[in-house]
């Protein structure tokens, strides 16, 4: 069992999420109206965004474990080049969802806006990993995944807007931007602060120098 409270909070919902995902693509019995008409309006691009998101969202939490990590470095890189992978797969189908989104413009333009980040982000992270620059690389793999966890914090705008009364074409528009811009201020402030003033100590530069040797 993992001692970091927020690692595992993260690892559960990520689980859920995904196991949510991965059902909306294989079981069309469980779908509810919304997704099922997604489904029949859009069907690869429906799919491809739920397979690749929910693939994600579990090889992406686990990179954030430190343990695993130092421990099982081959791990780390496996799961990284199969998060690149389903970030590419789930964001070039989600774009092309976006473009008919439920939510109006709005709506589109805040979905459309998560996919594009979302690829761009997760392609830096790449870019810098294979330059060696381990601190570019984490800094922009926490704004990724800070945008993939953008599937769990919309699974839970949606109920509590519905539950506070707020119709559904209301609440959606709003979502399409509350799901993943408040992550990535927080991601921001938090997180990649935190690696920055990391990475600036003198330790921390002598191997960093080290490893690009």
């Amino acid at each position: 069992m993992t001692k970091n409270p927020a690692w595992s909070l993260m690892m559960i919902a990520a689980i859920g999420v995904s196991a949510y995902a991965l059902v909306q693509a294989f079981a069309p019995g469980l779908r509810g109206g919304f997704v099922e008409d997604m489904v029949s309006q859009t069907p690869l691009a429906a799919i491809l965004h739920f397979v690749g998101g929910g693939i994600v969202l579990l090889a992406g939490a686990s990179q954030f474990h430190a343990g695993l990590r130092a421990r099982h470095p081959q791990w780390h890189r496996g799961l990284g080049r199969i998060y690149v992978g389903g970030v590419l797969i789930g964001g070039v189908a989600g774009l092309y969802l976006a473009m008919q989104a439920a939510g109006g413009l709005a709506g589109r333009f805040g979905f459309g806006l998560l996919a594009v980040c979302w690829l761009v982000s997760t392609s830096l992270a790449l870019k810098y990993i294979l330059q060696r620059n381990i601190q570019r690389h984490q800094c922009w793999m926490i704004r990724s995944y800070a945008l993939t966890l953008g599937a769990v914090t919309l699974r839970v705008y949606l109920p509590l807007f519905l539950m506070l009364g707020l119709p559904f074409e209301q609440a959606y528009p709003a979502i399409a931007w509350l799901a993943w811009v408040p992550n990535l201020i927080i991601a921001e402030w938090v997180f990649v602060a935190a690696v920055i003033m990391r990475s600036s100590s003198p330790l921390n530069s002598e191997i960093r120098q080290s490893v690009k040797s």
